[in-house]
Formats: structure tokens, C-alpha cells, sequence
């Protein structure tokens, strides 16, 4: 077998034998290990944060890096690509499992820096299900949770993922330092087994939103206001939820450091986990997969043309507005009514509509509601008014060709006669007739409606509940129009058949007033595609802004206040901030989307890494070299 050399300086001999003091490695030098639920595993926000991060930490890792991930679902495949052999303690671990009898997969995620990933099958720990949860109530008190599918997979990962340190400890035999880096509660259980081993691991126990925090924001309307007064173990018994709170508390407790993603989250880990973070990790994106530079602008108009022509497919078949005068505003995120601000959104329109109406304004407002639902599918009114649009395109197509013909052979072959002729009588009567046929079965009296597709519980839908009963219904009168599409866009959509970036780059301002929010990727999204956003102070990224960027709404950002304000101002707030909005020049729209771009640059991961790198030295202490 290969021996790993061991850099160092010969110090002299003792019997004979060469004394090596080894000196200490570098932080990059060392062995980092990222666990997380969603590691090629798309659930939600973290998803993000692991994969946008992945180019960064390869440039500065390289093959020192590897992440570790449950092995879930066939679809993997589509995205991973097997390591047949390799020299390094990740594949020796690897395969010393396998010779347990383990179903282990290694190999590299094809995203952008191509990381190693270790997936681990979670059933492979089934057998001894029950025993699991012994220890787990005997060594660290944490009740046993029965008929839970994604407990019991919780569970078995984490039984899994302790043998795979154990034996990267093993197989360490230099004894590079090792930090393992572990993403919310899914992933944090070995932090508890090899604590209880007394295993040299140097971890750091990531929280992005705690778990108790959560469900209490979802609930409870004076949740910010109160935090200091809860007393957890009764919440978590009452929402039944005591088994995964105490692990996540347990972990908070025993990692090497424990920390979050921002100011909010941090107030929830000091009231609800019981340990104050020791370092705020922000999180960014890869701001470089975004950015447009002189070319914002031109985007913007192209897919602003796209969703001019759904406009034009779901309104104009009832009435018309000026193109020239409209300004598409959209919200998309999770169906979470309040957490998400859809309930505060949905009074300001509201309230925006009788501010543009009291000041004759000649503007469109037109509110995309993007998230996703229960559907049966597209309605099919929407989807007809779409294809008689394909249909009058055609025929448009059809007749300007036959007139430009027409038109060319008269303008050469005249001599005196410099006018236009009447192109009216350039058309053949059958484009005519089919011409005035499409427009006449397309328009109609009804109004546009408000949802794009049929859902599974209409009358419970708490969007719709709200736009029914305030009249918020599409009517010729209003100055603001919803369109609530609960699904996701994409090239697929045949409603749209954009990506959803290229959608937000053709709207003028994403709206994200977010009453729980452990950070905000959307508006964060929104300003990398040159658009500017409203978010929250009660989000992680606006509470981040508003500490970090200066004269920020001058560059794109605009902060509700909702922590020290009544849902009934941060609603006055917020129909103000759209309202002079929609009276912004068009010149200062464009300046606008510049300078949103340009401070989205703030959080590129080249620079927010940096507070992950100080939490890794935290962690490691005296073993790396402060160099």
C-alpha cells in the first residue's frame, strides 16, 4: 500500500531514527467535510446555499473538500457521476464501508466546480432502527419519535454518516486536521455520536432557521415580540416536534462552533436553542452565473417583450391598456401566506390601486404571484386565449409578408406616384376573412381572471379567498392587475417558456415583505438580475443591508420596517414605497437596475467565504498555522 508523505522538518535522530516535527498545515491544507440533507437533494433554500458555494470552496480546497449527502431517489443519476478509484481518504473510507456491506456512492456532482460527493443510504441503518432511538433516549434524553418517514431517514443517515467518520479518522494516518461542517438538524446527529466516542472531529453546527422558530412564526402573530417568553419544551411538545428540537439543541450544545446565517436567526438560537451563535455565516450566491454588465438593460426590454405577450394573451382579449405605461411587479417563494408577507402584499396592491386611481395616473400595474400549489392544471380558458394569440400572430406574419411583396413591386414600378398606396386593398380577401374570424372568436366581455391554472382546493386557497372578497378581480377600472400563476416557470411553462430568471429580468421590482425569513434568497436573486426588490427587515439579507449597505435604496434595496411597526403601517409603508416606484421616470428605472446589479456583487461567495473560512479556523483552533 501507497504511505501518504508526511511533510515536515527532520529535527535530528534518536536511536538511530529520523525525529520529523511536522509542521502545521494551513487552513486550505486541511480536510473539510460539508453534510447536508439537500446535497443533491433539491428540498428548499439550502440546496442553494451548498451549490451556489461549491466554485468558491473548490478554487481554495480543491480535493480537500468533499460533501456528504443522503443517497434518495433514482433521479440522482442524472446528476452524479461515479469515482471509480481515487487515492485520498474520502475514497479508502468509502471503500472500507462498502466492506461493511454498505451501499455507498462517491463520486463527483456535475454543477459548476464538479465537487466529491459521498451520498449514504439512509435504509442501510433500518435494521437497527429501534436501537438507534434506545441510545439516542438513554445517552442524550431525546424521546423516541414513532411513524415519522422522514425521522426514521434522518436517523439512518446520521448512523451512517458516523461509521463514515469513523473511518476518515482511520484512515487519516498523517493526521491532517479534519472540521466537518453540518447544515441544520437532518444532517447534525453525528455531532452527538462521536462527541459520545470522544472522536477528534472539529465540527461546525450550521443553523439556517430553527426548527421550534419556524412553526412558532407560522402561528403566532407576536412571535418577535415574545421570543423571550416561551418556554421551548412546552412549544415542542405542543407541536409535536420534541424529538428533532432537542437534537437540534443537543448539537448546538456539543459542536466544536455553532453558527447561523444572520441577526434574526441568531435572536431565535439564543431564546429557542439555548447558545448564542459564535459567528454569523450570510449566505450568497454565484454572483458571476448572474451578472449582464452593460448588457442589463437590453435583457430586461428582450424578456419584457416575453411577458408583454402573455399580457397581451390574458388581458386584451377583454380590454387593452398601454403597453408603454405598464410596470410588472411579481413575488415568488414557498406558499407560505404570512412567513412569506403574501397576506401584507396583497393589502398594499390593494391600497396601491386607489393611490394610482385618487392620482389619475395613466400607469398599469400588473402583480405576478409566482409560487406553487395543489393544481389540476392550466385553465383551459388561459391556455385557449394563449393559442388564438399563437393563431393572430400567424396571421399577422402571413399578411405583412403578403403586403411587403405587394408593397415593393408597386414602389419600384412607379414613376410619378411617390405616396404610399392603400394597403388594405394589398391583402387577398382570404387573410382578411381569416384575420377578422381569429379576432372576433378571441374577444369577449369577461374579464381576465385572476388564477392561471385550477386548483386542487379553490375555496381554501387563502390568495384567492382574499382577491375574491376585496373585488380584486381584474376589473377595466383597476390600475392594478394579479395574475396568480401557482406554479413554477420554466422553458416547459406554456404559459410563459422562459427560465424564471429571464422572467424576473423583464419585471420592473420584486416584492418580498417577509414576516419570517432566516435570510432571502429571492430578493437577493432579484438584485443579481438587475431588478430592483422590497424585502423585510425581518428577513436575513434585508436585516443584513440594512447593518452592511449604505444609502441602499439608492442601489436598488428598499427595507420595510416590520419589527418595530403594526402589519397596518408596514401596509401604508409598502404601497407608498410601489407607489413612488410606478412614478420613477423610466431613465431612473434603468440607472436603478445598474446599480442593483452592482451591489449584488456585495454577496458574490468569494466574499462571504471568508466568514465561513474564520468559522473553520474557530473550530480548528491550534492545529492549523495562523498564516
Amino acid at each position: 500500500m501507497k504511505k501518504e508523505k508526511v511533510e515536515g522538518k527532520v529535527e535530528g535522530k534518536v536511536e538511530g531514527k529520523e525525529v520529523i516535527s511536522v509542521a502545521k498545515p494551513k487552513l486550505h491544507q486541511t480536510y473539510l467535510v460539508e453534510s447536508a440533507w439537500e446535497v443533491c437533494n433539491q428540498v428548499g433554500g439550502i440546496y442553494t446555499v451548498i451549490r451556489s458555494k461549491i466554485p468558491t470552496m473548490i478554487e481554495k480546497w480543491g480535493d480537500n473538500y468533499c460533501l456528504l449527502g443522503p443517497l434518495l431517489g433514482k433521479e440522482i443519476n442524472a446528476e452524479f457521476e461515479d469515482i471509480q478509484k481515487a487515492d485520498n481518504i474520502f475514497f479508502k473510507a468509502v471503500v472500507a464501508l462498502r466492506k461493511k456491506g454498505y451501499k455507498v456512492k462517491y463520486g463527483r456532482w456535475l454543477v459548476m466546480g464538479r465537487p466529491q460527493v459521498i451520498l449514504l443510504d439512509p435504509h442501510d441503518a433500518f435494521y437497527r432502527l429501534n436501537e438507534i432511538k434506545d441510545e439516542l433516549s438513554k445517552n442524550f434524553g431525546i424521546p423516541k419519535r414513532e411513524h415519522d418517514d422522514l425521522y426514521n431517514q434522518v436517523l439512518g443517515f446520521a448512523d451512517v454518516a458516523t461509521e463514515l467518520f469513523k473511518q476518515l479518522i482511520k484512515k487519516n494516518t498523517v493526521k491532517t486536521p479534519i472540521v466537518a461542517q453540518f447544515h441544520e438538524w437532518m444532517s447534525v446527529l453525528p455531532i452527538l455520536n462521536l462527541n459520545k466516542l470522544k472522536h477528534p472531529l472539529r465540527t461546525v453546527f450550521t443553523t439556517h432557521a430553527t426548527l421550534l422558530g419556524r412553526y412558532l412564526a407560522m402561528n403566532d402573530t407576536e412571535f418577535y415580540h415574545q421570543m423571550d417568553k416561551y418556554d421551548w419544551q412546552k412549544e415542542a411538545d405542543h407541536y409535536n416536534i420534541s424529538s428533532m428540537v432537542q437534537i437540534e439543541r443537543k448539537a448546538a450544545e456539543l459542536s466544536t462552533v455553532f453558527t447561523t446565517v444572520s441577526e434574526i436567526t441568531a435572536m431565535e438560537c439564543r431564546h429557542l436553542v439555548g447558545r448564542n451563535p459564535d459567528i454569523l455565516l450570510p449566505n450568497g450566491l454565484n454572483i458571476n452565473r448572474f451578472l449582464a454588465y452593460h448588457k442589463v438593460q437590453n435583457l430586461h426590454q428582450k424578456f419584457k417583450e416575453e411577458i408583454h405577450e402573455f399580457v397581451m394573451g390574458h388581458f386584451f382579449q377583454s380590454y387593452s391598456f398601454n403597453l408603454d405605461k405598464v410596470m410588472y411587479f411579481f413575488t415568488s417563494g414557498r406558499f407560505e401566506y404570512l412567513n412569506k408577507g403574501y397576506d401584507i402584499t396583497l393589502e398594499a396592491l390593494k391600497l396601491l390601486n386607489k393611490k394610482l386611481k385618487k392620482a389619475g395616473s395613466d400607469m398599469t400595474v400588473v402583480m405576478f404571484i409566482i409560487t406553487k400549489r395543489p393544481v389540476w392544471s392550466i385553465n383551459p380558458e388561459v391556455l385557449h386565449s394563449r393559442g388564438v394569440m399563437g393563431e393572430i400572430r400567424k396571421n399577422c406574419e402571413e399578411i405583412t409578408k403578403q403586403i411587403g411583396k405587394k408593397l415593393f413591386s408597386v414602389a419600384a414600378s412607379s414613376h410619378n406616384d411617390h405616396r404610399i398606396p392603400d394597403l388594405n386593398q394589398m391583402v387577398d380577401d382570404y387573410w382578411k376573412l381569416r384575420f377578422r374570424r381569429t379576432i372576433q372568436s378571441w374577444k369577449g366581455d369577461k374579464w381576465p381572471i385572476i388564477v392561471t391554472h385550477n386548483l386542487v382546493d379553490d375555496a381554501k386557497d387563502e390568495v384567492l379567498s382574499y382577491l375574491r372578497q376585496n373585488n380584486m378581480i381584474n376589473s377595466p377600472d383597476d390600475k392594478v392587475k394579479v395574475v396568480y400563476h401557482p406554479d413554477f416557470i420554466n422553458p416547459t411553462n406554456p404559459l410563459f417558456g422562459i427560465e424564471y430568471s429571464d422572467f424576473v429580468r423583464g419585471c420592473h421590482l420584486g416584492i418580498f415583505p417577509s414576516y419570517y425569513e432566516p435570510w432571502g434568497y429571492t430578493p437577493l436573486e432579484s438584485i443579481a438580475l438587475g431588478v430592483p426588490t422590497i424585502t423585510s427587515d425581518l428577513s436575513g439579507f434585508g436585516a443584513h443591508v440594512v447593518e452592511n449597505i449604505k444609502n441602499h435604496e439608492d442601489r436598488g434595496v428598499y427595507i420595510l420596517q416590520r419589527l418595530k411597526k403594526t402589519d397596518k403601517e408596514a401596509i401604508e409603508d409598502l404601497a407608498q414605497t410601489m407607489f413612488d416606484f410606478v412614478g420613477r421616470s423610466r431613465r431612473d428605472r434603468m440607472v436603478l437596475r445598474n446599480k442593483s446589479e452592482d451591489l449584488s456583487e456585495e454577496y458574490d461567495w468569494s466574499k462571504l467565504t471568508l466568514h465561513y473560512e474564520k468559522s473553520f479556523r474557530m473550530a480548528l483552533g491550534n492545529l492549523i498555522s495562523k498564516s
